[in-house]
């Protein structure tokens, strides 16, 4: 039931939140105030990651709103024009894209691990003012600017559907429990997007504030500052941010956590 175009995007989304937790953060936590262990090389591909993962988040985030767009918007053209065939290929371009896009990024560091350390046991990657401003249009301005159209675009439709059907409500009456439901499903998917968005808003300006400032970034994982740990707990609380809106994610996740998910026909179990 839950195999929709949608949810696939909230899983490569969902993907990146969990590395996150499960490479990002635990590096963080042993070498905060420490000395760095494991290598010039090592510290470089940690922070290619971070960025990699990084960039898929807000890649996802797009599509997600893409997808909402559509669904509202253009409803009768929904199901022809997003398919789980090209849902999958754009969330693997997504991820490809991210990749290619911090290697070439990254590509000083990566050619010379090691070079913004200032003396053994640091883990430090200073990327220059023009890496900078590349890195904030491309990862943080464009994209943000583009799910911040299509919200309103979405939002101006959403109004105006309300008010056809608040001035036919004698015709839609009969139908309420069709048409009305599957509209409230999706503004209820766009309001959750417009929170993420916000959250992203709020966990990453303090992160790109040495850019607009005109200065170089500068990210030392061995004593990682507040700016890098709030960029981080954005991916902690979309999950929750989910849980609080979809009651089907509770349902999946107390089905998970019961181990009902192991027991057979668990896949027919009525979870939307």
């Amino acid at each position: 039931q839950l195999h929709t175009p949608t949810n696939q995007i909230l899983l490569s989304l969902a993907v990146s939140d969990l590395l996150v937790g499960l490479v990002m953060m635990p590096v963080e936590i042993k070498y905060i105030e420490a000395c760095w262990f494991l290598g010039d090389f090592m510290c470089t591909l940690y922070y290619v990651l971070d960025y990699v993962i990084t960039s898929a988040s807000v890649a996802n985030m797009v599509l997600i709103s893409i997808d909402r767009y559509i669904a509202i918007c253009d409803p009768l053209h929904y199901t022809t024009r997003v398919t789980k065939e090209r849902v999958q290929g754009c969330v693997c371009l997504c991820w490809i894209c991210s990749v290619i896009f911090r290697i070439l990024l990254l590509q000083d560091h990566l050619a010379q691990p090691g070079r913004s350390n200032s003396c053994f046991g640091e883990c430090v990657v200073v990327i220059n003012y023009i890496a900078g401003v590349v890195d904030l249009v491309f990862t943080f301005i464009m994209p943000i600017s583009v799910i911040i159209f299509l919200y309103m675009k979405l939002l101006v439709v959403a109004v105006s559907q309300a008010r056809a059907m608040r001035s036919h409500i004698a015709v839609v009456a009969a139908q309420r429990s069709g048409p009305l439901t599957v509209k409230k499903t999706e503004l209820k998917a766009a309001r959750t997007l417009g929170l993420v968005v916000v959250v992203f808003l709020f966990c990453f300006c303090p992160y790109y504030y040495p850019v607009l400032a005109g200065q170089d970034t500068s990210v030392d994982a061995s004593s990682a500052s507040a700016e890098i740990w709030l960029a981080h707990f954005n991916s902690c609380l979309n999950p929750v941010i989910y849980a609080l809106f979809y009651p089907w994610f509770r349902k999946s996740i107390k089905h998970i956590l019961t181990l009902k998910i192991l027991k057979p026909g668990s896949r027919d179990v009525k979870i939307l």
